[in-house]
C-alpha cells in the first residue's frame, strides 16, 4: 500500500553479508519471497538492478499540459473525496491539485480504500501520468508522492521516490507482488538503504583500471543504478556493474587456463605411418582449414601440458575427420582414444564411418552404448580395460563406473554442449590426465565463445570442403503442401532421396511418436504410394535403427520418415532434399543442424519448412533466419538474441554463473576489454598477492570462490 515518504530512520548497522531480512521494511514475510529469486543479503538487494526506468523528471504547469502526453505536475490538495458515478457503477477515489496556473484531477477506479486517510487539503503531492480530458485535465491511477509541509522550492531529488525524477523499474513476480514487492516496494525499500552505500562497499578494481578504462567508482555505480541524476548517469553505472560482472567472470576462466596449463600432460611422438596410411587412402583431400586445425591439434599433443581445446566447425565442415587423425596419433603412442557422443544414432554413425576408414589399417574400435548387452556387453568392457580396444566410441555410457580403460591418452567429446560440466571432468578421470578436445557443430558467436570456453583453446573450421553448394530453403504452408511435395517428387525423379522430419517434444514424446507414424502411414500410402518409404525413430532398437541408415544409405529407401533423432552426425551425400513439418515448433540451432543433413553432394539440395499457423512472433523470426543465410555463425547470432545466453546450449550445464546485468552480444566491446585486464592481471600477478590487487582478491574469494570449483572441473 502506498505511504507517505518520511525521513529515513536510524538503524543499526547493516553489512554486505547481513540477511534482507532485518533491514527496515522487508520481515520474514517478504525475506522469504525474495529468496525464491536468489536475493538473500543486502548484497544481492544491492546488485537487483532495475530492468528499465521511466523519466519523470521534467515537471510541467497545470496550464501547460495537453491530452495524451505523458507528464509529471506539483500541486496542492485542494480537495479529495469518494465520486459516485452511474457508469461504471463503482465508486470512484478523487483528488483535485492545484498550481498557480490551473487544476488537474487525479482518480483511482479500484482498490483505493488506502485513499482516503492518505491525502489532506493542502498537502504537497507530485503526480506522473497519462493526461486526458474530461471536463478538465484528469490522471487515472497516476504514480505520485505525498512531500507534506514544505514548499515547492524545498523539493529535492531525496524526497523523491516514485515519481518527479528518473525511476527505476524492477522486475517482479507474482509472488513479490504478492508481499508488495512491486517496482514501488523495492523503491521504498532501497532508498534508505543506499544511503548506507559509501560505507558498506568497497571498491573491485584497481585504480588504474577505474583510470583507463573510465569508469565510475562502484559505490556510485550502486547509487545511480537505482536512482540515477538523469539518463547519462543511469548508463555509466550499468557500464560499471557490467564491466565488473564480465572482469570477474573472465577472471575465473583466466584462472582456470593458468591451472590447465601447470598441468603435466602426455607429450605424443609426432604422427606416424598410420595417419600418413589414411591421408594416402582417404577418398577425399582435406581442405585447407582442416590442415590448419589439426597442425594446432597436433602442436598440443606433443607438448607436455594437457591439450583443452575447443573445436568448431559449421555442419558438415569436416571436423569427425580431423578428431580421426588426433585418435590415430594417441593409437600409434600406444594410448587408447575414445570419442563420446551425446545420442545413440550419432555414436552408431561415428562407429560406422571410423570402422570403415580405420579398418584396413589394423586399429581395433569397439562401440558402447546403453543398448550393448548382455555377453557382448562384457566382452566390449573387457576390450577397453585390457587395451584391446584401441578407439572407443559410446554416450554417456563411457561414464560408468566399470568402464575402465588400460590407457587412456585423448577424449574426444562431440556436441559437447549436450554434456555437463561434471560429465566431462568424469571422462577425463578414465586416464593419467588424458588430452581433451570437444567438438561442437553449433558455432557460437566469439562474445559467448569467450565467456563459455574463454579457458580453452579454440581451432575454427571456417570453410565447407570444395563443391558444395548452400541448400535453398524456403518455407511452406498447409495451403501450398502439394507443390511442396511435387518438388520432394521431382528430385526423387532425378534419383535423389529425401527426409520427412518430425518434431519429437520430450513433454508431448508419445503423441509425436503416434503423429510421425501415422504420418508415415499416410505419406506411404496416398502421397508417395510409389516411393520406398522407412521410418526411423528413438524408440527402435539399436540393432534395426543401423540396419534401416544402412539401407537408406545404400539408396534401397528413397524417403526416410524421422523424428529428431538425425538432427546430428547422418551423412547421406545424395540425400538432397529436407521437408521440416510443424517447423515452427524447433529451435532455430535444431533447424540449422537438420539442414546440414543434406547438401552433401555436388548437387543443389533444398531445405522445405511446413508450417502451420497460427505461429508466435519469435517462431517466425526463425524461418525468417533460416531462409536468409545458411551460415551457422550469422544463425547462432540471431538464436542468441532470440534466446540469451543461459537458454543458447538447450542446458544450463557450463557451469559459469549466469550474468545478471551484462549482456554479450551489447556488451562485446565491454567484454573484449574486461578479458584483457582479466588476463594480464593474472599473468602478471598469478595467486594476486601484489598490494594494488588485494581488492580483486578479497572482493573474489568472497564472491566468486565457490563458483569458481564448478568452473574449476569444466
Amino acid at each position: 500500500m502506498p505511504s507517505v515518504t518520511t525521513k529515513s530512520e536510524k538503524r543499526h548497522r547493516v553489512e554486505l553479508t547481513s540477511s534482507i531480512q532485518y533491514l527496515k521494511g522487508i520481515g520474514p514475510v517478504k525475506a522469504e519471497a525474495l529468496k525464491q529469486i536468489g536475493v538473500q543479503t543486502v548484497e544481492d538487494l544491492l546488485y537487483y538492478v532495475p530492468r528499465k526506468y521511466l523519466d519523470r523528471s521534467t515537471i510541467l504547469p497545470i496550464g501547460k499540459l495537453q491530452e495524451g502526453i505523458v507528464a509529471t505536475v506539483i500541486g496542492r490538495v485542494e480537495a479529495s473525496g469518494i465520486k459516485r458515478v452511474r457508469r461504471p457503477r463503482k465508486p470512484q477515489f478523487h483528488v483535485i491539485l492545484r498550481d498557480d496556473t490551473g487544476y488537474i484531477r487525479l482518480v483511482w477506479f479500484n482498490n483505493w480504500k488506502w485513499a482516503p486517510k492518505l491525502f489532506e487539503e493542502n498537502d504537497l503531492v507530485v503526480a506522473s501520468g497519462m493526461v486526458n480530458v474530461y471536463g478538465g485535465y484528469q490522471m487515472t491511477h497516476p504514480e505520485f508522492e505525498i512531500i507534506s509541509k514544505k514548499s515547492e522550492e524545498d523539493i529535492s531529488g531525496d524526497d523523491l521516490i516514485h515519481t518527479g525524477r528518473i525511476i527505476p523499474l524492477y522486475p517482479s513476480t507474482a509472488e513479490l507482488k504478492r508481499v508488495w514487492l512491486d517496482s514501488r516496494g523495492f523503491r521504498r525499500v532501497l532508498k534508505p538503504l543506499l544511503k548506507e552505500v559509501p560505507e558498506l562497499i568497497c571498491e573491485t578494481l584497481p585504480e588504474k583500471v577505474l583510470t583507463q578504462e573510465n569508469l565510475s567508482s562502484l559505490a556510485y555505480a550502486i547509487r545511480e543504478i537505482h536512482f540515477p541524476e538523469d539518463t547519462k548517469s543511469a548508463e555509466e553505472a550499468r557500464t560499471r556493474l557490467a564491466f565488473d560482472e564480465l572482469f570477474y567472470l573472465e577472471l575465473m576462466l583466466a584462472l582456470r587456463k593458468q591451472k590447465i596449463h601447470r598441468e603435466e600432460g602426455i607429450a605424443f611422438n609426432k604422427p606416424g605411418d598410420l595417419v600418413r596410411t589414411l591421408l594416402k587412402t582417404l577418398p577425399f583431400q582435406l581442405t585447407e582449414a582442416q590442415r590448419k586445425v589439426l597442425r594446432e591439434i597436433t602442436k598440443d599433443m606433443m607438448s607436455k601440458n594437457s591439450m583443452h581445446r575447443l573445436l568448431q566447425g559449421d555442419v558438415g565442415s569436416g571436423k569427425t575427420i580431423v578428431a580421426l587423425f588426433a585418435m590415430l596419433i594417441a593409437v600409434e603412442n600406444s594410448y587408447q582414444a575414445a570419442l563420446m557422443a551425446p545420442t545413440e544414432i550419432l555414436a552408431e554413425q561415428h562407429h560406422i564411418t571410423i570402422h570403415k576408414l580405420l579398418e584396413s589399417l589394423g586399429v581395433k574400435i569397439a562401440l558402447l552404448t546403453s543398448s550393448v548387452t548382455g555377453p557382448d556387453r562384457k566382452g566390449v568392457l573387457q576390450n577397453i580395460r585390457d587395451g584391446t580396444a584401441q578407439v572407443v566410441i559410446g554416450t554417456h555410457a563411457l561414464l560408468q563406473e566399470n568402464v575402465e580403460f588400460e590407457r587412456l591418452g585423448l577424449v574426444v567429446i562431440d556436441e559437447q554442449h549436450r554434456f555437463g560440466v561434471l560429465q566431462r571432468a568424469q571422462m577425463k578421470k578414465k586416464g593419467a590426465s588424458p588430452d581433451i578436445l570437444v567438438m561442437t557443430a553449433t558455432p557460437i558467436p566469439r562474445s559467448l565463445a569467450l565467456t563459455v570456453y574463454g579457458d580453452l583453446d579454440v581451432s575454427v573450421i571456417d570453410s565447407l570442403p570444395p563443391g558444395r553448394k548452400p541448400a535453398k530453403t524456403s518455407v511452406w504452408t498447409e495451403s501450398s503442401k502439394t507443390e511442396m511435395y511435387q518438388l520432394v517428387e521431382g528430385e526423387l525423379k532425378k534419383g535423389h532421396q529425401a527426409y520427412i522430419v518430425y518434431p519429437l517434444v520430450e513433454e508431448s514424446e508419445k503423441a509425436d511418436l503416434k503423429a510421425a507414424t501415422e504420418s508415415y502411414e499416410l505419406l506411404k500410402e496416398n502421397i508417395f504410394p510409389n516411393r520406398r518409404l522407412a521410418l526411423l525413430h528413438g524408440r527402435i532398437k539399436s540393432k534395426e535403427r543401423e540396419t534401416i541408415m544402412q539401407t537408406f544409405r545404400k539408396g534401397e529407401y528413397d524417403i526416410l520418415v524421422a523424428t529428431t533423432v538425425i538432427e546430428v552426425g547422418v551423412d547421406v551425400p545424395n540425400a538432397a532434399v529436407m521437408v521440416i513439418e510443424h517447423a515452427e515448433r524447433f529451435g532455430l540451432s535444431q533447424l540449422h543442424q537438420l539442414r546440414g543433413r543434406i547438401g552433401r553432394g555436388a548437387d543443389q539440395s533444398y531445405c522445405l519448412l511446413a508450417t502451420n499457423y497460427p505461429m508466435s512472433e519469435e517462431a517466425k523470426m526463425r524461418l525468417q533466419a533460416m531462409t536468409a543465410t545458411n551460415d551457422g555463425f550469422k544463425i547462432s547470432e540471431i538464436d542468441l538474441k532470440l534466446r540469451g545466453p543461459g537458454e543458447f546450449f538447450g542446458t544450463r550445464q557450463h557451469g559459469l554463473p549466469e550474468l545478471q546485468i551484462a549482456d554479450i552480444i551489447a556488451d562485446a566491446r565491454l567484454l573484449y576489454q574486461a578479458r584483457d585486464w582479466a588476463f594480464r592481471v593474472i599473468q602478471e600477478d598469478p595467486k594476486l598477492n601484489q598490494t594494488e590487487n588485494q581488492c580483486i582478491r578479497s572482493t573474489f574469494l568472497r564472491k566468486y570462490k565457490k563458483k569458481f570449483s564448478l568452473v574449476d572441473i569444466g
